[in-house]
């Protein structure tokens, strides 16, 4: 059984720990403790290091908890590091969907259904059908006063028979670790969260459409809302700059010189929500490239984009919104944004 650290203490950056067993050549690592979150409860796995031995994915397998290696580990003890930018993040988002969850709750009697953690944004599916506009802005409005309040977050250990006033009722039996938000929220939970609310930063509400029957909100809290708000800003400004092409379009192409087309990301979804647009994103080292298109464009981004490096020997793909690939070499590059660039009637 693997001992997991993070359950009583989410701040723990460094461990050491004993290496029971090493599967799969040495790439897969089992210890007695570990401190790394494996995905579970739609927030997603920690990376890192153990030893010397990148950390690229953690499995939950019950009982214990799977490290996945990038190279071979050979080590009897080993000290485990986290990467706490990425830890802090998935911190910040959770307890954000706690307290935003409980607002909405407490204001408008709606349950939260599901969550999910994504790379670059979160999601929460309420059982309201078509929340308005102004009970969203309200919501958040009233969230992000409950952020500036700095309520303690605490977690506790309580058995689940005596374990009430719950927002969200369980059927488990047995210890539940419980989360709490100070005369907010009390929810039985096993992920990581911060250790108060002025720790989430500000949380922003970016868009809310409806899934079957329910409303789907998606949300970005902390850094994640400052880099949101800093892409809508910068959107608009490549969309004004923009002309307007024979084939009715804006197009825009935006590079990076060093890290990957990921940092693209949240001004590419902002730019390509504005109307008639394409976003052409490029990273150069290494060489990727970044391709976004609104609703009413007429393009099928990961189509377009499969195209164009199925030319070149490229790999990728995507969705009809949003697709990203990869080439070899720099004038590879350079001609699928020239494919991509081109009017296309």
């Amino acid at each position: 059984m693997t001992e997991r650290l993070y359950y009583t203490d989410a701040y723990l950056t460094e461990f050491d720990a004993t290496v029971l067993e090493l599967a799969d050549g040495g790439r897969r690592a089992y210890l007695d403790r570990t401190a790394f979150y494996p995905t579970s409860g739609g927030q997603p796995f920690d990376r890192g290091w153990l030893g010397e031995a990148e950390v690229v994915d953690v499995v939950d397998e019950g009982e214990r908890i799977a490290h996945l290696l990038a190279s071979p580990g050979g080590e009897a003890r080993a000290r485990g590091r986290i990467d706490w930018t990425r830890r802090f993040d998935h911190m910040q988002q959770h307890t954000g969907q706690h307290l935003l969850s409980a607002v909405i709750a407490e204001l408008f009697g709606w349950q939260t259904l599901s969550v999910h953690f994504g790379r670059e944004s979160a999601t929460l599916d309420l059982e309201a059908a078509s929340p308005s506009h102004e009970q969203i802005v309200g919501a958040e409005m009233r969230a992000n006063e409950v952020v500036v309040e700095n309520r303690a977050v605490r977690v506790s250990f309580e058995d689940a028979s005596a374990a009430g006033a719950l927002r969200k009722p369980t059927d488990r039996e047995g210890a539940l670790r419980i989360v709490s938000i100070e005369g907010l929220d009390r929810s039985a939970c096993g992920g990581t969260h911060v250790r108060a609310t002025g720790e989430i930063g500000c949380i922003l509400v970016r868009k809310v459409e409806r899934v079957k029957q329910h409303a789907r909100l998606e949300f970005l809290c902390g850094s994640r809302a400052v880099r949101g708000a800093r892409s809508r800003y910068r959107a608009r400004e490549l969309y004004q700059a923009a002309e307007l092409r024979p084939d009715g379009l804006r197009v825009t192409l935006v590079r990076e010189e060093v890290g990957t087309a990921d940092r693209l990301r949240p001004l590419a979804q902002a730019f390509a929500g504005l109307p008639g647009t394409l976003f052409i994103g490029a990273a150069e080292d290494p060489p990727t490239i970044l391709v976004a298109a609104s609703e009413d464009s007429g393009i099928d981004a990961g189509r377009m984009l499969r195209a164009e490096l199925e030319r070149v020997g490229g790999r990728g793909g995507g969705s009809a919104r949003l697709a990203q690939g990869s080439v070899k070499d720099r004038a590879e590059l350079e001609a699928v944004l020239r494919a991509l660039s081109a009017p296309t009637g």
